[in-house]
């Protein structure tokens, strides 16, 4: 492909940005919403949701099609976009996002490829105005540039990158078996009281209704240590400027979505721990978001901080780090339902700690973790997998376009690329 058949437009000249909105009085009775908190970065992190319009957020004004892509608008660097390759008809967005609506003169998939590169969430970062909530306008997003190549080369390029798409959504669906896998092994056990040989175990009463007789129930407190978090001020750009730990606030957690966490968007200097009420907590620990969005849960592979949005739980050998995990996962409902606060809901670490633990026999949940590591272990593979098939197709795209990889229109479908 010559550089001469690359023609480099504004975005607005082939795609519609927020073309279709519900406005006035003529509304839908239910609509599927997209939250902000629900997408990742290329996925769903959570389904959307099925309501009444009535009951939807006033924020809820965005509608989606099919071959749509959505953009958030707020903090970009977070990287949070979809393409919609087959919404439900009544699917609405949050007026968070930016829609994009391809003409007949791109093609969807590559305006979504070329719009979720990193150098594009760089554009979009540098033109994002306001400081607690940095966001960039419509306006900008159409007036950012796209490099266009002839369709059928679109295509191609397009039908290239679905393919790396199409292994990480194979991996994304071996990672909800492997989950759902551990979590009902966990309820069959630990919630039902199914386990091993519970024939032989009578029931007895307890605080927490009736429980096998020898499991202890007990308060947080003494069952395992939490920890809290902090933030350096953001004034003092010795906090930050060249930070190295790994400082965690809740948006990484909900926009993930995912159960280990590698790496944080934002790291502090040495000085921006010491000097502050962040701590430090040893890898393999359990975040918990506290307040605003309670219940995102996440366990870091590295040494780490939080801010102070976050309950930190660190494992130990009668509370091991799955078993903990799944805990936690359970009794997500119980944390929103103990949270208090008029601005925000929040859950203190003063209540978490007087919450009822049921402490199994050690044997039990020694059986447990035997099963549940080697699950999670994969799991945690095939993020990185995801992470590595992400890294590649991103690369890909300037490569393909550059005709440093020649792009096959013609013959063969199965012929990729060549260099």
């Amino acid at each position: 492909m010559a550089a001469s058949e690359i023609r480099r437009v504004a975005i607005r000249e082939v795609a519609l940005v927020n073309a279709r909105s519900i406005k006035g009085s003529s509304t839908p009775s239910r609509i599927e919403y997209i939250d902000i908190s629900s997408v990742g970065t290329g996925e769903f992190t959570e389904p959307p949701k099925l309501m009444l319009f009535a009951d939807a957020p006033s924020r809820a004004r965005r509608i989606v099609k099919a071959g749509d892509t959505i953009l958030s608008t707020v903090r970009p660097n977070r990287r949070s976009f979809l393409f919609l390759a087959s919404p439900c008809s009544i699917a609405v967005a949050s007026t968070g996002f930016a829609v994009l609506t391809p003409t007949p003169n791109v093609d969807a998939r590559y305006l979504y490829y070329w719009v979720t590169r990193q150098d594009f969430t760089d554009y979009l970062s540098l033109h994002a105005k306001g400081a607690a909530y940095p966001a960039v306008s419509a306006e900008d997003i159409g007036g950012a540039e796209i490099d266009l190549p002839p369709l059928p080369v679109q295509q191609r390029i397009a039908g290239i990158l679905s393919a790396y798409d199409e292994l990480i959504e194979n991996s994304q669906r071996r990672i909800k078996i492997l989950e759902s896998m551990a979590r009902a092994l966990y309820r069959e056990w630990f919630v039902h009281f199914r386990f091993p040989g519970h024939e032989h175990h009578p029931r007895v009463a307890s605080p927490l209704g009736e429980i096998p007789q020898g499991w202890e129930v007990k308060t947080v407190a003494d069952a395992f240590v939490i920890s809290g978090g902090g933030t350096p001020s953001r004034k003092e750009d010795k906090f930050w400027a060249g930070g190295t730990i790994q400082w965690y606030s809740p948006s990484d957690l909900t926009g993930a979505g995912t159960m280990f966490m590698d790496d944080s968007s934002d790291h502090i200097t040495e000085r921006g721990l010491a000097q502050s009420s962040a701590r430090m907590f040893p890898a393999r620990s359990v975040m918990l978001t506290s307040r605003a969005t309670i219940g995102a849960i996440a366990i870091n592979t590295h040494a780490a901080c939080t801010n102070q949005g976050f309950i930190t739980c660190l494992p130990n050998e009668r509370v091991p780090l799955y078993f903990l995990f799944h805990w936690l996962t359970e009794n997500v409902p119980t944390f929103q339902r103990m949270a208090s606060g008029a601005t925000f809901k929040e859950i203190s670490r003063g209540v978490f700690k007087t919450i009822e633990f049921l402490q199994p026999p050690d044997e039990l949940v020694g059986r447990f973790e035997a099963i549940a590591a080697p699950m999670a272990e994969q799991v945690l593979a095939l993020q990185r997998q995801i992470q590595n098939l992400r890294r590649t197709r991103d690369l890909l795209l300037p490569r393909l376009l550059s005709g440093q990889i020649e792009v096959e229109v013609a013959g063969d479908p199965a012929f990729a690329f060549r260099e």
